[in-house]
Protein backbone atom coordinates (compact mmCIF):
# COMPACT_ATOMS: atom_id res chain seq x y z
CA UNK A 1 0.00 0.00 0.00
CA UNK A 2 1.61 3.95 -1.02
CA UNK A 3 2.61 5.44 2.07
CA UNK A 4 0.17 8.18 3.15
CA UNK A 5 0.58 12.06 1.97
CA UNK A 6 -0.60 14.33 3.44
CA UNK A 7 -2.51 16.83 0.85
CA UNK A 8 -2.06 19.96 2.85
CA UNK A 9 1.68 19.60 2.65
CA UNK A 10 2.55 18.72 -0.63
CA UNK A 11 5.11 20.74 -2.84
CA UNK A 12 4.68 24.05 -0.78
CA UNK A 13 4.87 23.48 3.01
CA UNK A 14 4.64 26.91 4.18
CA UNK A 15 1.22 28.99 3.92
CA UNK A 16 3.00 31.95 5.12
CA UNK A 17 -0.08 32.60 7.80
CA UNK A 18 2.46 32.59 10.69
CA UNK A 19 4.29 36.19 9.34
CA UNK A 20 0.95 37.86 8.99
CA UNK A 21 -0.19 36.57 12.32
CA UNK A 22 2.96 38.48 13.91
CA UNK A 23 2.67 41.68 11.32
CA UNK A 24 -1.08 41.99 12.59
CA UNK A 25 0.29 41.62 16.70
CA UNK A 26 3.20 44.27 15.84
CA UNK A 27 0.35 46.72 14.45
CA UNK A 28 -1.81 46.07 17.60
CA UNK A 29 1.28 46.76 19.76
CA UNK A 30 2.46 49.56 17.44
CA UNK A 31 -1.30 51.38 17.89
CA UNK A 32 -1.54 50.51 21.41
CA UNK A 33 1.73 52.03 22.64
CA UNK A 34 1.14 55.40 20.49
CA UNK A 35 -2.68 56.03 22.31
CA UNK A 36 -0.50 55.17 24.97
CA UNK A 37 2.05 58.12 24.52
CA UNK A 38 -1.18 60.76 23.37
CA UNK A 39 -3.17 59.98 26.62
CA UNK A 40 0.66 60.34 28.87
CA UNK A 41 0.51 63.75 27.13
CA UNK A 42 -2.86 64.64 27.99
CA UNK A 43 -2.62 63.69 31.25
CA UNK A 44 0.80 65.35 32.22
CA UNK A 45 -0.63 68.87 29.99
CA UNK A 46 -3.90 69.43 30.67
CA UNK A 47 -6.19 69.61 33.72
CA UNK A 48 -8.52 66.77 34.42
CA UNK A 49 -11.45 66.76 36.96
CA UNK A 50 -10.70 64.93 40.06
CA UNK A 51 -13.31 61.81 38.76
CA UNK A 52 -10.60 60.96 36.23
CA UNK A 53 -7.83 59.65 38.34
CA UNK A 54 -10.54 57.12 40.13
CA UNK A 55 -11.75 55.95 36.61
CA UNK A 56 -7.57 55.92 35.93
CA UNK A 57 -7.17 53.85 39.37
CA UNK A 58 -4.52 56.73 40.65
CA UNK A 59 -4.68 55.26 44.00
CA UNK A 60 -3.16 52.02 42.65
CA UNK A 61 0.58 51.12 41.99
CA UNK A 62 1.44 52.16 38.71
CA UNK A 63 2.67 48.43 38.15
CA UNK A 64 -0.01 47.22 39.45
CA UNK A 65 -2.32 49.04 37.26
CA UNK A 66 -0.34 48.03 34.29
CA UNK A 67 -1.03 44.67 35.04
CA UNK A 68 -4.59 45.05 35.20
CA UNK A 69 -5.11 46.64 31.93
CA UNK A 70 -3.07 44.19 30.15
CA UNK A 71 -4.97 41.20 31.48
CA UNK A 72 -7.79 42.95 30.55
CA UNK A 73 -6.94 43.52 27.25
CA UNK A 74 -5.67 40.19 27.09
CA UNK A 75 -9.38 39.14 27.92
CA UNK A 76 -10.79 41.28 25.64
CA UNK A 77 -8.72 39.83 22.71
CA UNK A 78 -9.01 36.19 23.32
CA UNK A 79 -13.13 36.54 23.35
CA UNK A 80 -12.83 39.03 20.40
CA UNK A 81 -11.07 36.22 18.29
CA UNK A 82 -12.81 33.19 20.05
CA UNK A 83 -16.35 34.54 19.13
CA UNK A 84 -14.99 35.96 15.55
CA UNK A 85 -13.63 32.50 15.00
CA UNK A 86 -17.15 30.72 15.85
CA UNK A 87 -18.91 33.37 13.14
CA UNK A 88 -16.40 32.75 10.10
CA UNK A 89 -17.15 29.09 11.18
CA UNK A 90 -20.58 29.22 10.44
CA UNK A 91 -20.88 31.04 7.75
CA UNK A 92 -17.55 29.18 5.79
CA UNK A 93 -16.55 26.33 7.03
CA UNK A 94 -19.22 23.09 6.48
CA UNK A 95 -19.45 20.32 9.12
CA UNK A 96 -16.88 17.94 9.77
CA UNK A 97 -14.63 20.68 8.00
CA UNK A 98 -12.38 21.73 10.99
CA UNK A 99 -11.75 24.89 11.70
CA UNK A 100 -11.53 28.39 9.58
CA UNK A 101 -7.49 28.25 9.97
CA UNK A 102 -7.51 24.91 9.03
CA UNK A 103 -10.08 25.55 5.53
CA UNK A 104 -7.63 28.73 5.07
CA UNK A 105 -4.74 26.41 5.07
CA UNK A 106 -6.18 23.64 3.02
CA UNK A 107 -7.11 26.22 0.27
CA UNK A 108 -3.78 27.89 0.19
CA UNK A 109 -2.30 24.78 -0.63
CA UNK A 110 -4.54 23.50 -2.84
CA UNK A 111 -4.16 26.94 -4.45
CA UNK A 112 -0.08 26.05 -4.73
CA UNK A 113 -0.82 22.74 -5.91
CA UNK A 114 -0.08 21.53 -9.37
CA UNK A 115 -1.35 22.03 -13.17
CA UNK A 116 -2.94 18.78 -13.14
CA UNK A 117 -4.92 17.46 -16.31
CA UNK A 118 -7.37 14.01 -16.67
CA UNK A 119 -8.68 12.97 -19.69
CA UNK A 120 -11.32 10.11 -19.54
CA UNK A 121 -14.85 9.55 -19.46
CA UNK A 122 -17.24 7.73 -16.95
CA UNK A 123 -16.62 6.32 -13.38
CA UNK A 124 -13.30 6.22 -14.14
CA UNK A 125 -12.56 10.09 -14.48
CA UNK A 126 -14.52 11.12 -11.69
CA UNK A 127 -13.15 8.52 -9.35
CA UNK A 128 -9.81 10.49 -10.51
CA UNK A 129 -10.78 13.55 -9.94
CA UNK A 130 -12.22 13.14 -6.37
CA UNK A 131 -9.01 12.23 -4.79
CA UNK A 132 -6.60 13.97 -6.56
CA UNK A 133 -8.61 17.91 -5.62
CA UNK A 134 -7.35 17.05 -2.39
CA UNK A 135 -4.08 18.42 -3.71
CA UNK A 136 -4.76 21.04 -5.90
CA UNK A 137 -7.30 23.86 -7.03
CA UNK A 138 -5.50 23.81 -10.78
CA UNK A 139 -7.51 20.20 -12.02
CA UNK A 140 -8.61 20.16 -15.67
CA UNK A 141 -10.96 17.28 -16.87
CA UNK A 142 -10.87 16.45 -20.52
CA UNK A 143 -14.33 14.67 -21.26
CA UNK A 144 -15.53 12.87 -24.12
CA UNK A 145 -18.53 14.18 -26.36
CA UNK A 146 -19.01 10.64 -27.94
CA UNK A 147 -21.85 9.11 -25.23
CA UNK A 148 -24.97 8.19 -26.62
CA UNK A 149 -26.26 6.23 -24.30
CA UNK A 150 -29.39 6.62 -21.52
CA UNK A 151 -30.54 10.05 -20.52
CA UNK A 152 -27.33 11.96 -22.23
CA UNK A 153 -27.94 10.26 -25.35
CA UNK A 154 -31.60 10.73 -25.40
CA UNK A 155 -31.08 14.34 -24.85
CA UNK A 156 -28.66 14.16 -27.31
CA UNK A 157 -30.74 13.11 -30.40
CA UNK A 158 -33.94 14.90 -29.11
CA UNK A 159 -32.33 18.42 -28.37
CA UNK A 160 -29.19 18.62 -30.38
CA UNK A 161 -27.23 19.66 -27.50
CA UNK A 162 -23.62 17.40 -26.39
CA UNK A 163 -24.35 14.40 -24.00
CA UNK A 164 -24.11 15.72 -20.27
CA UNK A 165 -23.66 12.88 -18.56
CA UNK A 166 -20.25 12.48 -18.04
CA UNK A 167 -19.75 16.18 -17.59
CA UNK A 168 -22.06 16.11 -15.11
CA UNK A 169 -20.28 13.47 -12.95
CA UNK A 170 -16.93 15.43 -12.98
CA UNK A 171 -18.78 18.14 -11.92
CA UNK A 172 -20.21 16.72 -8.94
CA UNK A 173 -16.69 14.81 -8.52
CA UNK A 174 -15.04 18.36 -8.16
CA UNK A 175 -17.75 20.36 -6.48
CA UNK A 176 -17.29 21.73 -2.98
CA UNK A 177 -20.73 22.15 -1.93
CA UNK A 178 -23.09 20.60 0.43
CA UNK A 179 -23.75 16.66 0.14
CA UNK A 180 -27.64 17.43 -0.31
CA UNK A 181 -26.34 19.50 -3.88
CA UNK A 182 -24.55 16.49 -4.78
CA UNK A 183 -27.49 13.94 -4.32
CA UNK A 184 -29.67 16.78 -6.16
CA UNK A 185 -27.52 16.62 -9.39
CA UNK A 186 -27.44 12.75 -9.17
CA UNK A 187 -31.04 12.17 -8.81
CA UNK A 188 -32.49 9.73 -11.10
CA UNK A 189 -36.25 10.43 -12.35
CA UNK A 190 -37.95 7.00 -11.97
CA UNK A 191 -41.32 7.90 -13.07
CA UNK A 192 -42.48 5.28 -15.79
CA UNK A 193 -44.18 6.13 -18.73
CA UNK A 194 -42.95 9.87 -17.79
CA UNK A 195 -40.83 12.00 -20.77
CA UNK A 196 -38.85 12.36 -17.18
CA UNK A 197 -38.16 8.37 -16.61
CA UNK A 198 -34.49 8.03 -16.49
CA UNK A 199 -33.29 11.22 -16.92
CA UNK A 200 -30.99 13.31 -14.04
CA UNK A 201 -31.79 16.05 -12.73
CA UNK A 202 -27.96 17.59 -13.19
CA UNK A 203 -28.66 16.54 -17.15
CA UNK A 204 -31.56 18.28 -17.17
CA UNK A 205 -29.87 20.80 -15.36
CA UNK A 206 -26.82 21.58 -17.74
CA UNK A 207 -29.47 21.41 -20.71
CA UNK A 208 -31.08 24.24 -19.47
CA UNK A 209 -28.34 26.12 -18.18
CA UNK A 210 -26.95 25.89 -21.96
CA UNK A 211 -30.21 27.36 -22.88
CA UNK A 212 -29.85 30.42 -20.42
CA UNK A 213 -26.36 30.70 -20.94
CA UNK A 214 -26.18 30.71 -24.88
CA UNK A 215 -23.83 27.30 -25.41
CA UNK A 216 -22.75 24.32 -23.83
CA UNK A 217 -19.30 25.44 -23.00
CA UNK A 218 -20.49 28.20 -21.69
CA UNK A 219 -23.16 26.13 -19.48
CA UNK A 220 -20.39 23.98 -17.63
CA UNK A 221 -19.02 27.12 -16.62
CA UNK A 222 -22.08 28.35 -15.23
CA UNK A 223 -22.58 25.27 -13.99
CA UNK A 224 -19.20 24.97 -12.23
CA UNK A 225 -19.60 28.48 -10.80
CA UNK A 226 -22.75 26.91 -8.83
CA UNK A 227 -20.98 23.80 -7.35
CA UNK A 228 -18.06 25.35 -6.25
CA UNK A 229 -15.99 23.56 -8.58
CA UNK A 230 -12.26 23.13 -7.91
CA UNK A 231 -10.82 23.57 -11.33
CA UNK A 232 -12.69 23.44 -14.82
CA UNK A 233 -14.77 20.36 -17.02
CA UNK A 234 -13.57 20.82 -20.71
CA UNK A 235 -15.11 19.01 -24.02
CA UNK A 236 -12.40 17.10 -25.99
CA UNK A 237 -14.34 18.77 -28.88
CA UNK A 238 -17.34 20.42 -29.68
CA UNK A 239 -18.34 18.57 -33.11
CA UNK A 240 -21.43 16.40 -32.61
CA UNK A 241 -19.28 13.19 -33.13
CA UNK A 242 -19.94 9.58 -33.53
CA UNK A 243 -17.63 6.87 -31.92
CA UNK A 244 -17.47 3.96 -34.83
CA UNK A 245 -15.75 0.27 -33.79
CA UNK A 246 -14.48 -2.31 -36.35
CA UNK A 247 -15.20 -5.55 -35.19
CA UNK A 248 -14.01 -8.33 -37.29
CA UNK A 249 -15.30 -7.47 -40.98
CA UNK A 250 -18.14 -5.41 -38.88
CA UNK A 251 -18.34 -1.97 -38.26
CA UNK A 252 -20.74 -0.49 -35.45
CA UNK A 253 -21.98 2.40 -34.71
CA UNK A 254 -22.77 4.38 -31.38
CA UNK A 255 -20.96 4.05 -28.23
CA UNK A 256 -23.62 1.88 -26.49
CA UNK A 257 -23.77 -0.05 -29.66
CA UNK A 258 -19.98 -1.05 -28.89
CA UNK A 259 -20.25 -1.68 -25.47
CA UNK A 260 -23.45 -4.02 -26.03
CA UNK A 261 -21.07 -6.19 -28.56
CA UNK A 262 -19.70 -9.81 -28.26
CA UNK A 263 -16.87 -9.18 -30.62
CA UNK A 264 -13.45 -8.19 -29.71
CA UNK A 265 -12.68 -4.24 -31.02
CA UNK A 266 -9.83 -3.77 -33.55
CA UNK A 267 -10.09 -0.16 -33.79
CA UNK A 268 -12.16 2.76 -33.47
CA UNK A 269 -12.35 5.83 -34.96
CA UNK A 270 -14.85 9.36 -35.08
CA UNK A 271 -17.26 10.23 -37.32
CA UNK A 272 -17.12 12.73 -38.72
CA UNK A 273 -13.26 12.07 -39.06
CA UNK A 274 -10.75 14.90 -37.76
CA UNK A 275 -13.34 16.99 -35.61
CA UNK A 276 -11.10 20.61 -34.48
CA UNK A 277 -10.09 19.94 -30.68
CA UNK A 278 -11.78 22.48 -28.47
CA UNK A 279 -9.27 24.55 -28.16
CA UNK A 280 -8.75 25.41 -24.23
CA UNK A 281 -8.28 21.64 -24.12
CA UNK A 282 -5.06 21.53 -25.90
CA UNK A 283 -4.22 24.88 -24.03
CA UNK A 284 -4.46 22.65 -20.66
CA UNK A 285 -2.35 19.94 -21.81
CA UNK A 286 0.88 22.16 -22.60
CA UNK A 287 0.59 24.41 -19.41
CA UNK A 288 0.01 21.13 -17.07
CA UNK A 289 2.28 19.62 -14.84
CA UNK A 290 0.90 16.44 -14.91
CA UNK A 291 -1.58 14.84 -17.86
CA UNK A 292 -3.23 11.85 -16.77
CA UNK A 293 -5.27 9.26 -19.17
CA UNK A 294 -7.47 7.18 -17.85
CA UNK A 295 -8.94 5.44 -15.84
CA UNK A 296 -12.29 4.44 -17.14
CA UNK A 297 -13.66 2.22 -20.42
CA UNK A 298 -10.58 2.10 -22.98
CA UNK A 299 -12.22 2.36 -25.67
CA UNK A 300 -15.36 4.06 -25.16
CA UNK A 301 -14.43 6.43 -22.59
CA UNK A 302 -10.78 7.07 -22.52
CA UNK A 303 -9.98 6.83 -26.63
CA UNK A 304 -12.69 8.98 -27.82
CA UNK A 305 -10.66 12.28 -26.75
CA UNK A 306 -7.61 10.98 -27.97
CA UNK A 307 -9.54 10.40 -31.29
CA UNK A 308 -9.53 13.93 -31.39
CA UNK A 309 -6.05 14.85 -33.45
CA UNK A 310 -5.61 18.01 -31.77
CA UNK A 311 -5.81 16.40 -28.16
CA UNK A 312 -3.51 13.97 -29.21
CA UNK A 313 -1.02 15.88 -30.50
CA UNK A 314 -0.88 18.15 -27.42
CA UNK A 315 -0.41 15.37 -25.38
CA UNK A 316 2.25 13.69 -27.80
CA UNK A 317 4.14 17.26 -27.74
CA UNK A 318 3.33 18.55 -24.07
CA UNK A 319 6.53 18.92 -21.50
CA UNK A 320 4.27 17.38 -18.93
CA UNK A 321 4.96 14.25 -17.17
CA UNK A 322 2.64 11.98 -18.57
CA UNK A 323 0.83 8.69 -16.74
CA UNK A 324 -1.46 6.19 -18.26
CA UNK A 325 -3.31 4.50 -15.48
CA UNK A 326 -4.65 1.49 -16.23
CA UNK A 327 -8.02 -0.20 -15.30
CA UNK A 328 -7.95 -2.55 -12.74
CA UNK A 329 -10.60 -4.99 -14.09
CA UNK A 330 -11.59 -6.32 -17.45
CA UNK A 331 -14.63 -5.05 -19.13
CA UNK A 332 -17.11 -7.26 -20.62
CA UNK A 333 -17.51 -6.22 -24.27
CA UNK A 334 -14.28 -4.19 -24.83
CA UNK A 335 -11.38 -5.63 -23.17
CA UNK A 336 -11.92 -9.08 -22.24
CA UNK A 337 -8.74 -11.05 -21.47
CA UNK A 338 -6.37 -7.74 -21.59
CA UNK A 339 -3.67 -7.28 -19.22
CA UNK A 340 -2.05 -4.02 -18.59
CA UNK A 341 -0.06 -4.02 -21.58
CA UNK A 342 -2.32 -4.84 -23.81
CA UNK A 343 -4.75 -1.72 -22.59
CA UNK A 344 -1.46 0.31 -23.41
CA UNK A 345 -0.73 -1.32 -26.65
CA UNK A 346 -4.47 -0.18 -27.97
CA UNK A 347 -4.17 3.04 -26.69
CA UNK A 348 -0.91 3.25 -28.54
CA UNK A 349 -2.42 1.98 -32.02
CA UNK A 350 -4.46 5.11 -31.90
CA UNK A 351 -1.96 7.73 -31.00
CA UNK A 352 -0.44 9.37 -33.74
CA UNK A 353 3.32 8.71 -32.97
CA UNK A 354 5.63 5.45 -33.68
CA UNK A 355 6.88 6.16 -29.98
CA UNK A 356 4.86 5.41 -26.16
CA UNK A 357 4.94 8.97 -25.29
CA UNK A 358 3.90 7.81 -21.32
CA UNK A 359 6.56 8.17 -18.86
CA UNK A 360 4.84 6.19 -16.47
CA UNK A 361 2.16 3.37 -16.58
CA UNK A 362 0.07 2.97 -13.09
CA UNK A 363 -1.33 -1.21 -13.09
CA UNK A 364 -2.52 -2.32 -9.39
CA UNK A 365 -1.16 -5.02 -7.95
CA UNK A 366 -3.45 -6.10 -5.22
CA UNK A 367 -5.36 -9.08 -7.15
CA UNK A 368 -7.14 -10.83 -4.76
CA UNK A 369 -10.28 -9.26 -3.92
CA UNK A 370 -13.35 -10.84 -4.89
CA UNK A 371 -14.98 -10.10 -8.36
CA UNK A 372 -18.87 -9.74 -9.61
CA UNK A 373 -19.96 -13.42 -8.88
CA UNK A 374 -20.97 -13.05 -13.18
CA UNK A 375 -17.72 -14.26 -13.91
CA UNK A 376 -17.69 -12.03 -16.79
CA UNK A 377 -15.27 -9.22 -15.05
CA UNK A 378 -11.65 -10.22 -13.90
CA UNK A 379 -8.42 -8.37 -12.18
CA UNK A 380 -6.05 -7.18 -14.69
CA UNK A 381 -2.86 -8.59 -14.58
CA UNK A 382 -0.05 -6.24 -13.44
CA UNK A 383 2.30 -7.23 -16.90
CA UNK A 384 4.07 -5.17 -19.49
CA UNK A 385 6.40 -5.93 -21.93
CA UNK A 386 9.54 -4.11 -21.51
CA UNK A 387 9.43 -3.20 -25.56
CA UNK A 388 6.39 -0.73 -24.75
CA UNK A 389 9.78 1.62 -23.31
CA UNK A 390 7.88 2.71 -19.61
CA UNK A 391 8.20 2.80 -16.41
CA UNK A 392 5.83 0.47 -14.43
CA UNK A 393 4.21 1.20 -11.29
CA UNK A 394 2.65 -1.20 -9.42
CA UNK A 395 0.43 -0.49 -6.53
CA UNK A 396 -2.41 -1.08 -4.54
CA UNK A 397 -4.93 1.77 -5.84
CA UNK A 398 -8.22 -0.89 -6.00
CA UNK A 399 -11.48 0.17 -3.75
CA UNK A 400 -11.69 -2.94 -1.52
CA UNK A 401 -15.64 -2.16 -1.27
CA UNK A 402 -15.81 -2.72 -5.36
CA UNK A 403 -12.64 -4.53 -7.04
CA UNK A 404 -13.50 -3.08 -10.31
CA UNK A 405 -12.83 0.59 -9.33
CA UNK A 406 -10.08 2.49 -7.97
CA UNK A 407 -9.87 3.89 -4.92
CA UNK A 408 -9.63 7.81 -5.26
CA UNK A 409 -7.45 8.41 -2.45
CA UNK A 410 -4.94 5.68 -3.33
CA UNK A 411 -4.64 6.41 -6.91
CA UNK A 412 -4.46 10.23 -6.42
CA UNK A 413 -1.18 9.78 -3.08
CA UNK A 414 0.68 7.50 -6.35
CA UNK A 415 -0.10 10.28 -8.82
CA UNK A 416 1.35 12.95 -6.55
CA UNK A 417 4.01 11.06 -5.31
CA UNK A 418 4.84 10.86 -9.31
CA UNK A 419 4.32 14.45 -10.03
CA UNK A 420 6.52 15.47 -6.50
CA UNK A 421 9.61 13.18 -7.55
CA UNK A 422 9.36 15.14 -11.03
CA UNK A 423 9.13 18.30 -9.52
CA UNK A 424 12.08 17.56 -7.39
CA UNK A 425 14.58 15.90 -10.18
CA UNK A 426 13.45 19.71 -11.97
CA UNK A 427 14.55 21.54 -9.06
Amino acid sequence: MPPVVNPLKYLYPGMHIKRWIALTTLGLVCTSLGIAYFLVQVYRVQPLPEFASELTLQFIDRSVRGALFLLLGLAAMAVGFWKLNQTLAAAFVRRGRGSVLEEIYSTRARDRGPKIVVIGGGTGLSVALRGLKQYTSHLTAIVTVADDGGSSGRLRRELGVLPPGDFRNCLVALADVEPLMETLFQYRFSNQGSDLDGHSFGNLFIVAMSEVAGNFERAISEASRVLAVRGQVLPSTLEDVTLCAELGDEVVEGESSISASTLPIQRVFLQPDNPPAYPEAVKAIHEADLVVVGPGSLYTSVLPNLLVRGVADALVTTQALKVYVCNVATQPGETDGYGSGEHLEALLRHLPTTENPFDFVVVNDRLGLPMPPTGKVAPVPPIVDSSLNVKVITADVVDEANAVRHDSAKLAQVLVRLCEQQAALVA
